[in-house]
């Protein structure tokens, strides 16, 4: 793959069914919100169907049971954010993606004088952003034809993650409070790649597991299967879908999932990468295989799931496209149901806020009818190197 490939619109862009107050918005991460807390300190909104719950996350192990399987993701969060400059001008780049012929899909924005950054128009094609280390990056082609916020680029060394690790940052938004340590941006699951590749930004539904919870859950009987999907830069501010974006589910973690469906447990992704991951290595016949490569699956209630049973997720804002992703997976009313009852109860939201458990009211979601099933650029599901 030399280009991202194309991603299917959403659905004429559905209107906000809620607003989300600015106050709601996570600006520290739980375990600065008071002595003695850990990052487990959020609140879990748990909904079964149109059945609401609420707990704290600590509490997960008493909402889960002996056989139910956890999905994580093992992507590793990189230090993305480097500041370079256009002439006189300073920009803050965020490095998203690599591809497959060394290029990086990269986004240009504008430093806002606190601490954070807003966005800026792309391109043109030819633009040489000057990196620290008298590194060059130049910009080729937007990454799609739909949108002009990320374009690939080429960079003057090869040894990209070297350049974030040395002049890198990671990722922060406007509702952030101040500056964080990379630790803050790791999951309890991340792994290193041998080839430094990782996510843009933290895969932030696994952020508030703990050692300590990992092992309560395992010592309840249940399992974890461990995913990777590198995810790029988010995509909020311009209500898009996901880009394609690299991932692997290994033949051990496969064998894992097919099991636990063939059992009585239930298989949870842990947030919507992990979700987007294991549906893109699943087969019509709803059975997982070992599979690596690009994916560029976007999961509707249209398109529904193969595999998953409910969704460990964060809040997610109102035209976020990975609401689509939710209603597949418990349907349009459970969804509002509990969005409702987040913003009664004054959940926070955001990569350092809540959680949300999905968890269907019975039984299993439908699988995929084979007529939808054939892998396309538009149905998502796994492209390049699959195996």
């Amino acid at each position: 793959m030399t280009t991202a490939m194309g991603v299917p619109p959403l659905d004429g862009g559905r209107a906000a069914r809620w607003t989300l107050p600015e106050e709601l918005s996570a600006r520290v991460p739980a375990e600065q919100r008071g002595p003695g807390l850990d990052r487990d300190a959020v609140r879990l909104l748990v909904s079964h169907g149109t059945r609401v719950s609420h707990h704290t996350f600590a509490e997960l192990p008493g909402r889960l049971r002996a056989g139910d399987l956890l999905v994580v993701n093992t992507s590793m969060t990189l230090t993305a954010a480097v500041d370079g400059s256009i002439g006189h001008a300073r920009v803050v780049v965020h490095f998203s993606t690599r591809g497959d012929d060394g290029r990086w899909a990269v986004e240009l924005r504008e430093p806002d004088g606190r601490g954070t950054t807003r966005a800026r128009g792309g391109g043109p094609a030819g633009t040489e952003v000057r990196l620290p280390g008298n590194v060059r990056l130049v910009l080729e082609e937007p990454l799609t034809g739909r949108s002009a916020r990320l374009w690939w680029g080429r960079v003057s060394v090869a040894d990209v993650p070297g350049l974030l690790r040395r002049h890198g940052r990671p990722i922060r938004y406007s509702y952030t409070e101040r500056d964080q340590p990379l630790s803050a941006y790791r999951t309890v699951f991340a792994l290193p790649s041998a080839d430094g590749a990782g996510s843009a930004e933290m895969p932030s539904a696994a952020r508030p597991f703990t050692a300590r919870l990992v092992a309560e859950l395992v010592s309840r009987g249940v399992q974890f299967a461990p995913v990777t999907l590198h995810t790029g830069v988010a995509s909020a501010e311009a209500h898009e879908p996901p880009y394609p974006e690299r991932f692997a589910v290994p033949e051990t973690s496969a064998r894992l999932i097919n099991a636990a469906r063939a059992g009585d447990g239930r298989v949870i992704g842990v947030g919507t990468t992990a979700v987007r991951a294991v549906e893109s290595a699943a087969g019509p016949d709803g059975v997982v295989r070992g599979a690596e490569g690009w994916t560029g699956l976007v999961v509707t209630p249209e398109r529904g799931v193969r595999v998953v049973d409910g969704l460990l997720t964060g809040l997610h804002e109102p035209q976020a496209s990975h609401l689509l992703m939710l209603e597949a997976i418990a349907g349009r009313e459970a969804v509002d149901r509990g969005y409702e009852e987040a913003l009664r109860g004054r959940y926070l939201w955001h990569e350092f806020g809540d959680v949300h458990l999905l968890l269907p009211a019975e039984g299993r979601p439908d699988t995929l009818p084979a007529a939808q099933s054939a892998a396309n650029p538009h149905t998502g599901d796994c492209h390049s190197n699959c195996r």
